[in-house]
């Protein structure tokens, strides 16, 4: 069935044709983090159901946003990953993000959280702080869980972190949720942060490291 369009010559309208239904946004943050499976796009998307969920994914490798693909054995499972089209949305996910932050405020009892989440602001504030040093690689230890990112050379954040810890990271940052809120939304910087000690940086031993590779 053909999505339903606003019939308008107009770059916004046409963005929004692709991406303007509820979920697709937070599934391309998803995706951001590289290939996940249904089951996993579905245990970190609370509130959406199964049909939903199938249905949008549709919509967005319709639409070029997202490809489906078959692991090799021994995986043989699918999994969804995002095109280049997909990745561009990066930019426009940390705007709005900028632009929500205001609204976020205390977290309220029902409201799900998850440490990758926090990825997508953070990048920007981490390319700042690690501007022309060797760090490259950073991992994020949170309560809720740990992710990790990787900066572009010339220090602006490349369009990618993973869940889970970096194998070989260059420095570890660990803090609590309200701190990395703060720090995603740029309401305290790191080196407040690290000076006030509500951030603990570590740096494990350095190792020869693929980037690509974490």
């Amino acid at each position: 069935m053909p999505r339903r369009s606003y019939d308008q010559y107009c770059a916004v309208a046409r963005a929004l044709d692709a991406v303007g239904d509820r979920w697709t946004l937070l599934i391309v943050r998803e995706l951001l983090g590289g290939s996940r499976r249904y089951t996993d796009l579905h245990a970190d998307l609370p509130g959406v159901s199964t049909d939903m969920l199938a249905s949008r994914l549709k919509d967005m490798e319709r639409d070029g946003l997202l490809i489906r693909r078959r692991l090799p054995p021994p995986g043989a499972a699918f999994v969804y990953e995002l095109t280049p089209r997909g990745h561009a949305l990066l930019p426009a996910l940390a705007a709005l993000a900028d632009w929500g932050a205001p609204a976020l405020g205390e977290p309220r009892p029902t409201d799900a959280v998850r440490a990758h989440w926090f990825a997508v602001p953070l990048m920007a504030r981490l390319a700042r702080h690690f501007a022309g040093g060797p760090v490259r690689v950073i991992g994020i230890a949170l309560d809720e869980g740990a992710f990790h990112v990787v900066l572009d050379p010339d220090g602006t954040p490349a369009a990618r972190y993973a869940d889970g810890p970096a194998p070989h990271p260059d420095a570890v940052l660990r803090m609590d949720t309200a701190t990395c809120a703060a720090v995603a939304h740029d309401r305290l910087s790191l080196a407040e942060g690290l000076a006030a000690g509500w951030i603990e940086e570590t740096h494990p031993d350095a190792r020869p490291t693929d980037p690509m590779a974490v």
